[in-house]
């Protein structure tokens, strides 16, 4: 069982720059793969990124890629979302989840893969 806390969302004008954090607790953090996902009222919960046990492999929704990084620190059991150039359609709830299956090279972007979430931290872009 893993306990996740998301951080950092907020208000920001279009450009703008943001970090999510997303806090784990429990030991088999370093085993997981965790990803992003956004959702806003009334539409499906979308993946945004996720990263593998080691952080050495990062995957990217098409939306997103060149502007959000994802990172982790396993000491820390903690991981990242680094968005740049925010839009205004980059308007959500952002959740970080928790993917307890073994790695997979094909990228899991449907939520019921993954088996932890958070509560969900509120991203507002202004434009």
């Amino acid at each position: 069982q893993v306990q996740l806390v998301e951080s950092g969302g907020g208000l920001v004008q279009a450009g703008g720059s943001l970090r999510l954090s997303c806090a784990a607790s429990g030991r088999s953090f370093a085993s997981y793969t965790m990803g992003w996902f956004r959702q806003v009222p009334a539409k499906e919960r979308d993946f945004v990124a996720r990263i593998s046990p080691s952080g050495s492999i990062a995957d990217y929704s098409d939306s997103v890629k060149g502007r959000f990084t994802i990172s982790r620190d396993n000491v820390k059991n903690t991981i990242y979302l680094q968005m740049n150039n925010l839009k205004p359609g980059d308007t959500a709830v952002y959740y970080c989840a928790a993917d307890r299956s073994a790695f997979s090279i094909v990228p899991r972007t449907d939520r019921t893969e993954y088996d932890f979430w958070g509560q969900g931290t509120l991203v507002t872009v202004a434009s």
